[in-house]
């Protein structure tokens, strides 16, 4: 099946994947992810994160459910998928006597039609490091170098799984950068973080998983919409949490203050800085250290967590 014919080129059905011992990892998960579209899975530790993505690269068979990738099974017909899937492990354990350029030139070796080595090692900032032994990297650029043999094959469909580890700010900025140039090209990304920010920056959708269940889908936006914004500042001296209207008629659905600190957590995050704002002009007060902001993703993950345990 070509790939322009078929909208979602992962399509993953109430799948779950059981360990020796009964362990279920991964609970009967459904979603998918369309062409050229990055997509996140985000979770905890032992979330399923990891589990599901080695399902999709076919390197183990479901329990239950059914998984498609470019149309096909990826473990029964590895053979139509894997030329055209790149994959970035969370450790690549490659040869530690090899140079860079040796290692992707073995990789390349391994590799359907792949892209000239000296044209990845740029594309990830290793084009100086070529003679460079592996055993004489960072933790940075060996995450780089993983990146590099991920996309030797110029692949219609890259998992990265925690791509961006180990990596210095500048490092992460780039990596973002060239998967984004990636999606532009068409490629369909999905990936696995422990950065929020990076999910928030990166991903057109995601899931956050809990105990190898979805939590939580959607876009960032629609992921975050549920939680509450919130709003901070300092009153001056002689002005307390009581002077302000009635909280209630700002919108503000919880509060707490902290000496002369007030902070506001609102679901109306414009009604209630509008409303505080316009008192403080009224009365002449000024608010030191305002900070108003919708709700982080960090926020909408840190509060799932708890919910779900709370569920438990």
């Amino acid at each position: 099946m070509n790939i322009h014919e078929h909208e979602h080129v992962i399509e993953v059905t109430d799948l779950s994947r059981v360990y020796g011992g009964g362990f279920e990892a991964v609970r009967g998960i459904t979603f998918s992810v369309a062409r050229g579209e990055i997509f996140a899975l985000l979770g905890t530790n032992g979330a399923g994160k990891t589990s599901t993505v080695e399902l999709l690269e076919g390197l183990a068979v479901p329990a239950g459910g059914r998984v498609r990738v470019l149309g096909h099974d990826p473990f029964h017909e590895r053979a139509a998928v894997r030329p055209r899937t790149g994959v970035m492990l969370q450790e690549g354990g490659f040869p530690a006597e090899l140079t860079v350029a040796e290692t992707a030139r073995m990789w390349a070796g391994c590799t359907s039609g792949a892209r000239p080595e000296a044209e990845v090692l740029e594309l990830v900032g290793l084009a100086r490091k070529h003679r460079v032994r592996v055993k004489q990297l960072s933790g940075g650029e060996r995450r780089r170098l993983d990146l590099a043999l991920a996309l030797l094959g110029d692949p219609e469909v890259l998992f990265l799984d925690e791509p961006t580890t180990g990596l210095d700010a500048e490092g992460r900025r780039d990596t973002w950068a060239l998967v984004r140039e990636l999606r532009a090209a068409g490629t369909t990304v999905l990936l696995t973080t422990h950065y929020l920010e990076e999910a928030e920056g990166l991903a057109d959708r995601l899931a956050i998983l809990h105990e190898g269940r979805i939590a939580a889908s959607g876009t960032p936006a629609e992921v975050t919409a549920g939680r509450p914004s919130r709003m901070s500042f300092e009153l001056p001296d002689g002005y307390f949490l009581g002077d302000l209207p009635p909280l209630a008629d700002l919108g503000v659905c919880a509060h707490e203050n902290d000496g002369r600190v007030v902070r506001l957590r609102t679901r109306e995050l414009q009604r209630t800085a509008t409303a505080v704002l316009l008192w403080a002009e009224r009365t002449g007060v000024e608010l030191r250290g305002l900070d108003v902001r919708s709700a982080s993703l960090e926020e909408a993950f840190l509060g799932i967590a708890q919910e779900q345990e709370v569920a438990a």
